[in-house]
């Protein structure tokens, strides 16, 4: 059973959040040595939607965030740890 979640699309002064999650999660998917199609499998996903957010053009919920973890194998804040409060504090948050 695929899972879709509530997701919202980038706009202005969403679109850092999405571009800084999708790096990462690229990054652990491919450290994993998977495709998207696998991670989309593992964490109850459209293979469509892990694309969109690793391009940056979605911005995950809560639920995702959880689903990628497991399916990886890694703790949230490894998923979250590009989210430095440096980061935070640059962003325009809405």
């Amino acid at each position: 059973m695929e899972f879709t979640s509530t997701i919202v699309d980038a706009q202005p002064g969403v679109a850092i959040e999405a571009e800084i999650f999708g790096k990462r999660v690229r990054q652990l998917r491919l450290a994993a040595g998977w495709t998207q199609e696998q991670l989309a499998e593992a964490a109850g996903i459209t293979t469509t939607y892990t694309s969109d957010l690793e391009r940056g053009t979605k911005v995950p919920s809560l639920s995702v965030v959880l689903r990628l973890s497991r399916a990886l194998g890694v703790s949230v804040d490894d998923v979250l740890r590009d989210f430095t409060i440096e980061a935070v504090r640059r962003m325009k948050l809405a």
